[in-house]
């Protein structure tokens, strides 16, 4: 079976940015693929007050930390920066890492992050629309840039909605991230090649990312039959690495 990628999302809520850059060290030793955090201001489940951490300013000091693995947020959500800044700040982080970082980006979702911190939430379809606006924005904006990015920036969405979403990352996107089972994963892969199709744009030319419970590191197989190339394992704290190590050594064998 073909070698797959593997990546980790380490969750920056209820932790210290010790044991967050800890972790991040700690994956980046094993040399996985890819590291992300999420882009979020508020825990998405446990204790709502815990504690939290911004994820822009944490990727920063990510990419001056580590050396191998491609780096980013799991997705950014478009509403909370300017397209032209969010360009410069990815197009800065990745001279800070030497060319590793994916712009990940997605319309956003969480309302509390909304609410306590002014943005206006909107609808899913207003805020899906603001993403189709901006994803332009950004790209010009990376090409304008002096000096530009190391390299080419990938840029990776998030979602799976079939009827725009999906459209988008056929349109725009080196990469694609959503969730399991496989055989959600499958039919959403089905729909991402169809708007290839519709679009002229040839499928293998997106990389396919799933992201996966600890529990599911068994699994890989049926993900890999359903087209991801690159499976990424959310972790929360304690940032128990030992599924990660569990998915490296079958992708490696």
């Amino acid at each position: 079976m073909a070698r797959f990628k593997v990546g980790v999302q380490l969750h920056p809520q209820a932790t210290t940015v010790e044991q967050l850059r800890s972790a991040w060290n700690a994956a980046d030793a094993l040399e996985v693929d890819s590291i992300w955090l999420w882009d979020h201001f508020y825990p998405l489940y446990g204790d709502p007050d815990a504690a939290h951490f911004e994820a822009y300013t944490l990727l920063a000091a990510m990419a001056a930390d580590t050396r191998h693995a491609q780096l980013g947020a799991l997705v950014t959500s478009n509403s909370y920066r300017n397209p032209s800044l969010l360009a410069d700040m990815s197009r800065t982080i990745d001279h800070v890492s030497d060319g590793r970082f994916v712009l990940g980006i997605g319309s956003g979702w969480f309302d509390r992050d909304y609410r306590e911190y002014g943005y206006e939430f909107g609808t899913a379809p207003s805020r899906l629309r603001d993403l189709r606006r901006d994803l332009p924005i950004i790209m010009d904006r990376l090409s304008r840039l002096e000096p530009p990015p190391r390299g080419r920036l990938p840029i990776l969405i998030g979602g799976s909605g079939e009827k725009v979403t999906l459209r988008l990352v056929a349109e725009y996107a080196d990469a694609w991230n959503t969730f399991g089972p496989p055989e959600n994963f499958a039919q959403k892969n089905r729909v991402l090649d169809d708007w290839c199709a519709r679009l002229d744009r040839r499928p293998s030319q997106i990389e396919r990312t799933v992201a996966i419970n600890p529990t599911e590191v068994d699994t890989w197989p049926a993900y890999l039959d359903a087209g991801a190339d690159h499976l990424i394992v959310m972790v929360g704290p304690p940032f128990d690495l030992a599924p990660v190590e569990q998915l490296l050594r079958a992708a490696r064998d």
